[in-house]
């Protein structure tokens, strides 16, 4: 059987409590909530169930949320891919922040208007967080790495999650362990985002892979998922099913 999607081996007693009863709905939990998403950042942990909850808080009651969580929880959420937690977590945020950005302005005569998408600084983050995601779905691993680098705001968005990019590297190596048996090295590098020593570190240490230097190719050993294997599809049918269907077609319709 495979593992509950609520269920989380860090996840603290009270935080348990509070998923599990009416309290999920009590918008005096949401600094709870906020707390352990703050803990779930410096330690590695995750907890998609429960940060979902109070993204659900925050759709009851706007007024409670906060920008900075919103963003790590949908960074933290990127460090799992390519399970679909990212975008469990966008759709429960409000629509205007989903919109393409533009430069239209919300009507000055209705100030309890939302916010023209593109006006927050929200709503620009979440669209570049959901680019970082769409480029990792696109398994265009080189890209995701150009474009993290490529803007200050990046660097902003990633500081609070404690090991960023060591955990995307990670995904990125099993994503690549399932697939394949070997990678040139250049394209390897490209796709993990580092190079020389540090490149046959990670390889070799934390992955356990194999580095042909005479060819430059990366070896992958063998798992249950990149292994080739012929598949033989067997039926077996026996000659009275045939009967039945030859006597039905001489049946005269009723």
């Amino acid at each position: 059987m495979g593992i509950a999607f609520d269920y989380a081996p860090e996840r603290p007693d009270h935080i348990n409590e509070i998923l599990n009863s009416l309290d999920r709905y009590n918008p005096e939990t949401t600094t709870v909530l906020q707390d352990y998403v703050t803990q779930q950042c410096e330690d590695r942990s995750y907890d998609c169930y429960a940060n979902l909850a109070l993204l659900k808080l925050y759709q009851f009651n706007p007024h409670l949320l906060r920008d900075e969580t919103t963003t790590n929880i949908l960074t933290k959420s990127l460090t799992v891919f390519p399970s679909p937690d990212f975008s469990l977590c966008l759709h429960l945020l409000p629509s205007y922040i989903l919109s393409p950005p533009t430069s239209t302005s919300a009507p000055q005569n209705n100030p309890s208007s939302n916010p023209a998408p593109g006006d927050a600084p929200l709503t620009e983050a979440v669209q570049k967080l959901a680019h970082l995601n769409t480029l990792l779905s696109s398994a265009k691993y080189h890209q995701f790495w150009n474009t993290l680098n490529s803007d200050d705001l990046y660097a902003d968005l990633i500081a609070d999650v404690g090991g960023f990019e060591d955990l995307m590297r990670l995904r990125i190596a099993i994503t690549v362990g399932q697939s394949c048996r070997e990678v040139e090295r250049g394209v390897l590098e490209g796709w993990l985002g580092l190079e020389g020593d540090k490149f046959e570190h990670f390889v070799v240490e934390v992955c356990g892979w194999g580095v042909d230097s005479t060819r430059g190719m990366v070896v992958v050993p063998v798992n249950k998922e990149n292994e080739a294997k012929g598949t033989v599809v067997r039926e077996e049918v026996k000659f009275e099913q045939f009967a039945r269907v030859i006597r039905r077609a001489y049946e005269q319709p009723a």
